[in-house]
């Protein structure tokens, strides 16, 4: 969910070394990844292994059809171990210390089903989104939002912290002129997963070669660059506490462009 074109020589080095891992305790495992399926696609594979979701989608759409591996903890502010933020982005000579002061504006999203884009932002409102906004500009990625608010297209979004900091790092001008006015509550990370029919033995064997890869000193770059600093095994219940999904009754504004390498 965080494979940048800047960093995916790290998304595959880590996946290597699980993949070898895999291997060597019998578990067939492709040594590159599936990249290019839309996320549906891959977590509705019945051929499917290991990948990355979402949490919202993972407890409203897929629960039925994915297994959780573990929740990877990441060192960008606003995480605190497997549990991450959502940043609220708006103009730096934008008016407004607080999220409060966006009453009757225009809020950027960069999709419906995100929990760190739609579900964490609507769940901070003081009152339901269709009263609170006056409209909705649907981006398709966290960058293409940042755009948004920097163009005047949008007023103010929530932006996944890890992602936040990524681009922060590789991509800095897709903030300036942006200024970060508040956090969302804590929700658990976006989760490794598995098919559902996975047996234990298999998901034994994923969390293992995903342990030794997460402490291994020869993926130390790798893992810096992922912005990856461990993983715990969170049961299902840690995802119930996700906030409810609210409908997507904002009028839209103009749509803008999405960006050409989109972030998660």
């Amino acid at each position: 969910m965080y494979d940048l074109p800047e960093v995916r020589w790290a998304t595959d080095a880590l996946w290597s070394a699980i993949a070898t891992r895999l291997s060597a305790a019998g578990v067939a495992a492709a040594p590159a990844l599936t990249r290019g399926p839309a996320p549906p696609d891959l977590w509705t594979d019945p051929a499917l292994l290991f990948t990355q979701s979402c949490g919202n989608p993972y407890v409203r759409h897929y629960r039925d059809r994915l297994r959780l591996v573990a929740t990877p903890c990441y060192a960008a502010p606003g995480c605190d171990g497997p549990f991450y933020r959502s940043l609220l982005v708006t103009r730096a000579d934008a008016p407004g210390e607080g999220l409060a002061g966006f009453r009757g504006a225009v809020c950027a999203v960069n999709d419906w089903d995100s929990l760190s884009g739609w579900v964490a932002l609507a769940a901070a409102l003081p009152e339901p989104p269709d009263r609170f906004f006056r409209a909705a500009v649907v981006t398709g990625a966290h960058a293409d939002s940042l755009a948004a608010v920097a163009a005047g297209q949008a007023d103010i979004a929530a932006i996944d912290c890890v992602s936040y900091a990524l681009l922060q790092h590789h991509r800095p001008a897709t903030l300036a002129g942006l200024r970060v006015i508040g956090q969302t509550a804590p929700a658990p990370g976006l989760p490794f997963v598995t098919r559902r029919d996975a047996d234990d033995g298999t998901v034994d064997a994923l969390r293992t070669a995903l342990r030794e890869a997460l402490a291994d000193p020869a993926l130390a770059a790798a893992r810096a660059a992922l912005l990856l600093e461990g993983g715990e095994v969170l049961g299902e219940a840690a995802y119930d506490a996700i906030p409810p999904q609210p409908a997507s009754t904002l009028p839209p504004a103009p749509a803008v462009r999405r960006a050409t390498a989109p972030a998660p």
